[in-house]
């Protein structure tokens, strides 16, 4: 091609997008080269689609429990082909949004597999681009007219934001059958009776959750001792005792030792910590331990890009160890979030533009579990505080008494909050229960303006809020709760 790019995306996810949108905005020349869909995994088969099927899961579970609420209705059921459908449906929606961003901003789609050719010579990076790996979109939303293709491009800029894939491990390796990623775990052709989740990370416990709800019978098993890892304990605890409740089983200090496929489904050998053993059988097995950076095949390492265990290493600007070459989003290392990918990107660019940027800062970085009930946590679990010698107030407060909680019925969560018992500064909250979710992020943007624990007693809370939860585990890390 004649023509060079300022900057050049390779991935059109959440952070490949956003990136690509922003350089746009800061009057780059600009193009994105994507093999697969618009949108990446989050978009396609990932963070969106999860929620839409969830929201079935939750309407399903109301429905089933209106005489809680005083309604009469007749015994619900679902279709899960229509489930499905809408799940799909939703992602096709927003697949179609981003590329119309991509065309209002002006920039070039390039369709295929994208390879950087060598080290970059004179400021310029070569990118090869050949035939796309899979089928380009979902039917749904076929290839834009005009879309570019095949052949050898060039920038003085190309951001890697490839995203990342099921981690597999020897032996239960996903057939797509028996055993399922996330990618089978989004659309059944039918709900299966009985099924095993291995792992108890995000994807897993949000599977988990909803083949619950939906009525499947659903053991989870995890090698660590705490279901949901990288969550405060008493968080994970209390959210491991309403998934039981539900009917869930759950193993932790466990691991799959073996899997065996026959016809009816899976025999999944599990051995605990004390060495015991135990077979249990499923129609289906779920793997979910992780997922691994996209950074074969790019021409990295030709290109003299460091790469370590797999991941890119960059510094807080995205910088590569090559000049003229940068990595966002999942290739970059944990937490491999979408939301953390495009604000990278967005860093990664204006940094570019010679910007002043602020590095982020990956504490402030909210993490959330779409399960039921919901988790969500920003900074320090409080053994990490004490891990790191800080004299800390710990706050509670429980949903039973929060007016909204009851009215809604959900009266079984904790708010939890951590402060520098000498400062007074938020190191970490983490919550369970209802819409925590969308509440998190009141906490989230208290961390980034550095707020005391003084200027949140200091607020009004709106009444009756779930919100109010968050106000009372503050007064109460300061023995000035009330209504507990």
């Amino acid at each position: 091609m004649a023509d060079t790019y300022d900057i050049l995306v390779i991935g059109g996810g959440p952070g490949g997008y956003v990136a690509a949108i922003r350089a746009a905005q800061l009057g780059f020349k600009t193009a994105v080269v994507e093999r697969e869909h618009l949108g990446g995994i989050c978009l396609n088969w990932g963070c969106i689609p999860t929620k839409a099927l969830l929201r079935s899961a939750e309407v399903y579970h109301l429905a089933s429990h209106g005489e809680a609420y005083g309604l009469t209705i007749q015994k619900p059921g679902f279709d899960m082909a229509a489930v499905v459908k809408r799940s799909r449906g939703v992602s096709a929606q927003l697949n179609g949004g981003v590329g119309f961003l991509l065309k209002k901003n002006k920039i070039d789609v390039i369709w295929g597999q994208a390879k950087i050719a060598g080290k970059p010579k004179g400021g310029v990076v070569d990118v090869v681009v050949g035939k796309p790996t899979k089928p380009a979109v979902e039917p749904q939303n076929p290839v834009p007219k005009g879309t570019l293709g095949e052949g050898t491009y060039k920038a003085k800029h190309v951001i890697v934001a490839t995203g990342a894939r099921p981690r597999v491990l020897p032996g239960i390796e996903p057939d797509g059958d028996r055993i399922w990623t996330y990618f089978e775990a989004m659309k059944p052709a039918a709900m299966p009776k009985s099924l095993i989740v291995m792992g108890s990370g995000a994807i897993g416990i949000e599977f988990a959750s909803f083949y619950r709800t939906m009525g499947a019978e659903v053991t989870v098993v995890e090698l660590l001792p705490q279901i949901m890892p990288v969550e405060d304990a008493e968080i994970a605890a209390h959210a491991r005792k309403r998934f039981e409740k539900q009917g869930m089983k759950i193993l932790t200090d466990a691991k799959v030792a073996k899997v065996t496929k026959d016809g009816q489904g899976v025999s999944v050998e599990i051995e605990t910590k004390d060495g015991k053993r135990q077979t249990l059988r499923a129609e289906r097995l779920i793997s979910a331990v992780g997922v691994q950076g996209n950074t074969e095949g790019l021409g990295l390492e030709e290109a003299g890009v460091a790469i370590e265990r797999g991941i890119v290493k960059v510094d807080e600007r995205g910088r590569t160890s090559v000049e003229g070459i940068y990595a966002i989003g999942d290739v970059a290392g944990a937490p491999m979030l979408a939301h953390k990918a495009e604000h990278e990107g967005t860093i990664c660019v204006e940094g570019i533009k010679g910007l002043h940027v602020h590095p982020m800062v990956k504490t402030q970085i909210p993490g959330c579990t779409y399960c039921n009930p919901q988790v969500a946590s920003v900074g320090l679990t409080e053994a990490r505080a004490k891990e790191a010698g800080r004299d800390i107030k710990v706050g509670r407060f429980s949903f039973n008494g929060n007016g909204k909680a009851i009215a809604l019925g959900e009266p079984e969560g904790l708010v939890k909050t951590i402060f520098d018992a000498k400062t007074g500064e938020l190191l970490g909250a983490h919550m369970v229960g209802a819409e925590v979710t969308e509440l998190i992020q009141g906490f989230v943007v208290a961390m980034g303006l550095e707020t005391t624990e003084e200027d949140l007693m200091h607020t009004v809370f709106p009444h009756p809020t779930l919100s109010e939860t968050m106000h009372e585990s503050v007064l109460d890390a300061f023995g000035r709760v009330i209504h507990m």
